[in-house]
């Protein structure tokens, strides 16, 4: 990413105050990016939002996406020139109690901040971001790419594929199929784990739980098979992925992955294994029958397209990611400064992710350009 791109930069960001939200708008504004925040209340308490005093930092409008008006006006009364949306509801177990609710925030919300979009004629690119789970599951054993087929058996996924198909419309019908107006891109991440993350029945915030009352973790599904990645890696790739769209949208348009290696994709009871031993004081883990509502066994992604065209690569392996997890965590249950500790967390990153990049540049061949 280009730091000079950012200072300065008008950005409006929905879903600030939530997990990977919080993350990103924390990135941008050390990168001295003007962040507009959007979004209902923190979902969780505690929450990243809270923990590391970002609503100091980033202006924020408390509203929902489903309020087109608000959601409008706010947008063209900041000037946007970037729009990155993550507002939505993001629980596949809510989502089966709640389709109404699932459906008309991430379908119906998405189409929101296109139309907002739309009306605004000052934005210059918008990065939706979806899941993983959008694409029509085959239990494959290989890495699922942009060309594969979006769809579902779940309200959860099934949600997020139409958000998908609703940035594909307005694409092709209201900007000449990414000919004209803002570049606009989705994004479909891993399993994202990291700090601040208390939501419920996701498998890192119900072992921090468990583990910090002294506990055993309850699992369901510990041979389910998920590509898990620390934060920081899809929210560097939505920060390079925005620069692109603004520099030359025809190039970057439509989907994008961003996850581990196909091969750092782990079973639940792996990264269950591992956490407990990262966190200590005798933690662990159990099961359980209830299995709850159908949910895929095998799930893994290719992230060829962003390593070869966006120069994205991960830094920080599963184990890694599971490490610094913890250490977040405890750092808050000690009473750390959490903004300090994060800004912490994101410097090592950094350090780690140029280290790489000089690495693969002195082993790349001779005469051949590395990204």
């Amino acid at each position: 990413m280009t730091p000079s791109f950012w200072n300065g930069r008008r950005v409006f960001v929905t879903g600030h105050t939530g997990f990977m939200g919080g993350w990103l708008s924390e990135r941008l504004v050390s990168l001295g990016a003007e962040v507009t925040g959007y979004a209902l209340p923190a979902p969780t308490d505690p929450s990243f939002f809270k923990a590391t005093n970002l609503w100091q930092r980033v202006p924020t409008v408390t509203a929902d996406i489903r309020d087109l008006d608000r959601l409008s006006a706010i947008m063209s009364s900041t000037r946007a020139e970037i729009v990155i949306h993550l507002a939505a509801q993001p629980l596949v177990r809510r989502a089966h109690a709640d389709p109404i609710e699932t459906f008309s925030t991430n379908t119906m919300g998405t189409v929101n901040v296109l139309e907002a979009v739309r009306r605004s004629g000052q934005v210059s690119a918008a990065v939706i971001v979806t899941t993983d789970k959008v694409y029509e599951n085959r239990e494959w054993p290989w890495g699922y790419r942009e060309t594969d087929t979006i769809g579902g058996c779940e309200p959860y996924g099934v949600s997020k594929a139409c958000a998908e198909l609703a940035v594909e419309c307005y694409v092709q019908s209201y900007f000449d199929g990414g000919r004209a107006g803002p570049g606009i891109a989705t994004v479909r991440a891993g399993n994202i784990i990291g700090g601040g993350d208390w939501a419920r029945d996701r498998l890192i915030p119900d072992a921090i739980r468990a583990f910090a009352s002294g506990n055993p973790l309850v699992i369901r599904n510990p041979d389910a098979v998920r590509p898990w990645q620390h934060v920081l890696e899809p929210v560097t790739g939505i920060i390079r992925l925005a620069e692109r769209l603004v520099e030359s949208p025809e190039q970057v348009n439509g989907g994008w992955n961003f996850g581990p290696e196909e091969n750092d994709s782990k079973t639940v009871a792996w990264v269950a294994d591992r956490l407990a031993a990262a966190w200590g004081i005798d933690a662990g883990w159990t099961t359980t029958r209830d299995s709850g509502p159908h949910e895929a066994k095998l799930l893994t992604l290719s992230s060829a397209k962003a390593k070869s065209q966006l120069g994205w690569r991960t830094c920080w392996r599963a184990e890694d990611a599971i490490c610094r997890t913890a250490e977040w965590y405890q750092a808050f249950h000690e009473g750390v400064d959490m903004s300090a500790f994060t800004q912490f967390q994101i410097t090592s990153y950094l350090k780690r992710k140029n280290r790489g990049k000089q690495h693969r540049s002195k082993t790349a061949p001779q005469g051949r350009a590395v990204a």
